[in-house]
Order: structure tokens, then sequence, then C-alpha cells
């Protein structure tokens, strides 16, 4: 998988998922799960290959960061909960499908924030 097109593909092809470009910017495109709206891909080009990053569960952060040298701290999102795939043809195919489908684990159970319906305080 080097490709956009392969990454968004693959994105897309799990359940309740839309592709998104809310930055007005073409490069970033999002895959967000439909039912609480969370991102777990932003697919984008980034000095000469396309960069996917991915929420990651803190225990396998290092893991993935370890093991290949284009799997990178989040690039622009938080550093302890995203990686980054430089998707340049080092990382197997099988390593970047399963970092995109345990991001995509990791927010399907989230709830989305609701400013205007905060969760009440016990007393």
């Amino acid at each position: 998988m080097t490709t956009r097109e392969e990454a968004l593909a693959y994105c897309l092809s799990f359940p309740n998922v839309y592709q998104d470009a809310p930055f007005h910017d073409d490069n970033w495109q999002l895959a967000r799960y439909r039912k609480n709206k969370k991102t777990f891909a932003l697919v984008y080009e980034r000095e000469g290959n396309i960069w996917v990053n991915v929420k990651v569960d803190p225990e396998w952060r290092d893991f993935w960061r370890q093991t290949y040298e284009s799997v990178i701290p989040g690039w622009h999102q938080n550093k302890e909960h995203w990686n980054t795939i430089i998707l340049d043809g080092t990382v197997p195919e099988n390593d970047i499908k399963r970092m995109i489908a345990e991001s995509y684990d990791l927010i399907v159970g989230k709830k989305r924030k609701n400013a205007s319906n905060p969760t009440p305080l016990i007393a």
C-alpha cells in the first residue's frame, strides 16, 4: 500500500465509515466513523509520500515506532495517542492494515462529545 487511493479504499471498507475533507484542502482526507463522527485515519501527501495518521493504543505505540522507521509519532497529532505511517514501501501492507484496523476499533466505541449537552455532574 503506497497510494492515497489504496489507503482510503481500505479505510472505507469498514462498516459505517465515510470520507471527509473538512479543512478546505483536498490534500487532507479523513476517514470517520459515521455513528460518532470520530476520525480514525487522516490521509495526506507530505514530502513526496502519502502519510496516514492513525489512533494507537499507548501500549502498542512504541512497538510500531521501534519496528519501522516509517512509523513515527503522529505528525500534527497528540504523540501519545497517534502514530503516522509513511507509505514509502518499507512497512508491509498487512501491518499497515492492522494499524488502520486497530485505529478504527479504538474509535468505534467512543461517544462524540457534545458541548450543548454535557454529562451532568453527580453531587
